[in-house]
């Protein structure tokens, strides 16, 4: 390893703030990477008859797991199926026996209904479990920042490097088309596009990536505006080192310093929008899981505090966390922490 890398690590970990939310962060992430296995209507695997299901990954019909069943999708939670089930054998449950979707029918009050020992963070107005539907909302919350951080971070990065690298005319112009775009009003634009077609995981990803590019081409464009004037960038291109080998060998790692520093808050910022979007009626089509969903609910049914307590404690923390990571990741690529540390 590299000194210039343990020295990073080391600064990246004497920021305990951040050091402890970065685990933190790392650990629900991938709890909920597995949310089917977590929060899900079906058993994670059944042994019925001498013969293994599972449920939680396949399909299966009711013929297919008891002999005196129909032919149609079997419902692991009716109470007659799951009888004959626990008489011919037996099924393993996830944590939570809900999936983002369920609705409840035996709550025996009206929704939402208040936490309990069934329902630990309550039910929303449709009687579906407050706590699936935050596990599975938390996934695509941040499945949703990383795929919008790492698209618009490639695309700023090279348009920012191609800006910098050769200036005049195409350094001009790419400004004044920066400065015309960025001014373009988002929230009417997507108004427009949900009245056109349904907003989809995609086809939101695609539109905001067509803003959010803009992020970082700033950063990538000064870094190499001073970097192609260095002497030994002058000194590869009069060797004959290509324009693409002294973009991405030469210059491009000097200019991630600075730009890595960026990654954590644009995620934040991305988890944000994607919540505001749900929030007001144009983000994930009706009924997706999201936390920006889950504030809806608690604005809507303020007799039910439980959700509004959710929505700000999971999106708090969530935020928080990436915030705390976006310093830690800063004093890391920080030069004057080193200094300070052996001074």
């Amino acid at each position: 390893m590299r000194p210039v890398t343990r020295r990073r690590l080391a600064n990246f970990r004497a920021n305990r703030r951040g050091w402890w939310s970065s685990w933190i962060f790392l650990f629900l992430f991938l709890v909920t990477l597995g949310a089917e296995f977590i929060a899900n209507d079906r058993p994670i695997v059944a042994r019925v008859d001498g013969r293994w299901f599972v449920p939680v990954l396949v399909d299966y019909a009711e013929s297919d797991v008891i002999a005196d069943g129909l032919p149609i999708e079997a419902n692991w939670r009716d109470p007659h199926f799951r009888q004959e089930v626990s008489e011919k054998g037996w099924a393993v449950w996830p944590i939570v026996p809900y999936r983002h979707n369920t609705v409840i029918t035996d709550l025996g009050r009206p929704s939402p209904a208040p936490p309990s020992w069934k329902n630990w963070l309550g039910t929303d107005d449709q009687a579906r479990d407050v706590l699936a539907r935050l596990i599975w909302g938390f996934r695509i919350s941040v499945l949703f920042g990383f795929a919008l951080t790492l698209a618009s971070s490639v695309i700023g990065i090279m348009a920012g490097a191609v800006q910098g690298y050769y200036g005049g005319w195409l350094d001009l112009g790419f400004q004044r088309f920066i400065e015309v775009w960025s001014g373009m009003p988002q929230l009417y634009l997507l108004i427009i596009l949900a009245s056109v077609i349904e907003p989809t995981f995609w086809t939101l990803l695609a539109f905001l990536l067509l803003f959010s590019w803009m992020s970082l081409t700033g950063v990538v464009r000064a870094e190499f505006l001073r970097g192609r004037n260095l002497d030994y960038v002058r000194a590869a291109k009069a060797l004959g080192v290509s324009d693409i080998q002294l973009m991405w060998r030469h210059i491009l790692p000097n200019a991630m310093v600075a730009t890595l520093t960026f990654l954590p808050f644009m995620l934040s910022g991305s988890v944000v929008v994607l919540s505001s979007l749900d929030f007001l009626g144009f983000g994930l089509p009706p009924g997706s899981p999201s936390m920006g969903e889950l504030v809806a609910q608690g604005k809507n049914n303020l007799q039910a505090p439980w959700l509004a307590i959710t929505a700000f404690v999971s999106l708090g923390t969530v935020l928080t966390l990436l915030i705390f990571i976006g310093e830690a990741v800063r004093d890391a690529f920080d030069p004057r922490k080193g200094a300070e540390r052996r001074a």
